[in-house]
């Protein structure tokens, strides 16, 4: 059923006072929450539920909670108990008394993620960037790439090939079947050698395909239907070798790829690709987009200046990018800058200009770096290509809303030291004016 919508009208009540009279109404998450538009998010949201069933958590309840995990780099069970604890991030969330208890299970988290998908992220990402105002809405924009790692072990052969024999006997012991061998005596000796040399890594995989044949003799129609996308994963990890396509690095997590950019400390990372866009001046992040599988850098231009057009409105008119985005140099009216020496028509102030251009765009490398670091980019927990598009958006958002409350905490310290300033130097009048008027 469609949640009840928060309201802040309610009639007070004597025994239990209002959470936000509780509350410092400077604090810069609860001016957030004023600003954030709620209404706009609800209405966005409310068609995804049903008129019947039991009514469901409030929506600002949910995305509130979505913030907050990202903003605060925790997990989902973390941030409802969090919430118990912590008043202002009650208030947030648009309670007007405090709870004693759990705002709604940690699954349901999991479960509004997916009902909300890439569209509800998105929408969430771009209030975030409405937020900022005209700051966020300049001509001059630097995009770059990063890879967001899955939560996956580093893969082998002898990891996937191990874990498609444990399943393959799994699936035997769910449907009744009695495999001709089980292996469960002979593989354990057989991971136990230090030295994974070529002779036991084809011993597994034999191992592995004789269970994978065996099941499809075996298993009753009802059973292929039922297992046929697992076993066709189990013969493709089977039978991949070093130098081939598509690869699967996981098998709970298929979609993922391997991506090397560059890093003496890390040559290769499991994951997806995700390109961020941000403004040259103020640091704000403009846009972000997930990608499936390895493109190239100067591929996922295109679709992101599109999506940097929708967001703020205006297309922009230079993009600064490194030398990884090499090919065109105009897409659709905007100039793509790549580093490189002047030519040799250049002006000295137009040298100085392209110097101090490029300087700027080495700022979204700690950018990036925060928000992989401090909103829960750096290792993706959600499942599927989904999950790695909503955390995307999410972290992205984060760094945004993270960026707003560390501004009006500077601007709210700033006020302070003005009126403590004026009410000396008003003091200091109140004492000078009356020596001054017995001289």
């Amino acid at each position: 059923m469609k949640p009840k919508r928060i309201s802040r009208e309610k009639q007070g009540n004597f025994l239990y006072p209002e959470l936000m009279d509780q509350l410092n109404p400077k604090d810069p998450l609860l001016v957030l929450g004023k600003k954030i538009p709620w209404k706009k998010i609800e209405d966005a949201f409310i068609d995804l539920y049903s008129n019947k069933g039991r009514r469901a958590k409030p929506i600002r309840l949910m995305v509130g909670l979505l913030i907050l995990k990202q903003l605060e780099d925790l997990s989902d069970e973390e941030i409802v108990q969090a919430w118990v604890r912590n008043p202002y991030y009650q208030a947030f969330c648009g309670e007007s008394r405090f709870r004693w208890q759990f705002p709604c299970d940690s699954s349901d988290l999991t479960y509004f993620r997916k009902r909300i998908g890439e569209k509800g992220a998105e929408l969430i990402f771009k209030i975030s960037v409405e937020l900022h105002g005209n700051q966020a809405k300049e001509k001059e924009i630097v995009v770059d790439t990063t890879v967001q790692e899955k939560n996956i072990t580093f893969p082998t052969d002898v990891k996937l090939l191990r874990k498609v024999i444990e399943k393959c006997c799994h699936i035997a012991r769910e449907c009744g079947i009695k495999l001709r061998r089980s292996f469960k005596r002979e593989l354990p000796g057989l991971l136990m050698k230090r030295l994974k040399n070529n002779k036991v890594v084809k011993r597994i995989r034999t191992m592995a395909g004789v269970l994978i044949r065996e099941l499809e003799r075996k298993l009753p129609k009802e059973g292929l239907a039922r297992y046929a996308d697992q076993l066709n994963l189990f013969a493709r990890v089977h039978n991949q070798k070093r130098n081939s396509k598509n690869k699967i690095y996981s098998l709970h997590e298929p979609d993922v790829s391997c991506i090397a950019k560059g890093k003496d400390h890390k040559k290769y990372e499991f994951g997806s690709k995700v390109s961020f866009a941000m403004t040259k001046t103020n640091n704000i992040l403009v846009g972000v987009m997930n990608f499936k599988d390895n493109p190239y850098d100067g591929h996922t231009l295109p679709p992101v200046l599109d999506q940097v057009e929708d967001i703020t409105g205006s297309r922009p008119q230079s993009v600064f990018c490194d030398r990884g985005y090499k090919g065109k140099k105009m897409i659709n009216g905007t100039r793509i800058f790549l580093p490189g020496a002047p030519r040799k028509d250049y002006s000295p102030y137009q040298k100085r200009k392209m110097r101090q251009n490029f300087r700027r765009r080495v700022a979204i490398e700690p950018v990036i770096g925060h928000v992989k670091n401090d909103f829960r980019m750096d290792r993706n927990y959600l499942k599927g290509i989904i999950g790695d598009v909503i955390n995307a958006f999410m972290s992205a958002a984060a760094f945004n809303f993270r960026k707003l409350l560390r501004n009006w905490g500077h601007f709210f310290i700033f006020l302070y030291f003005w009126h403590l300033k004026l009410s000396i130097s008003n003091i200091g009048n109140q004492i000078r004016q009356p020596l001054q008027a017995k001289i």
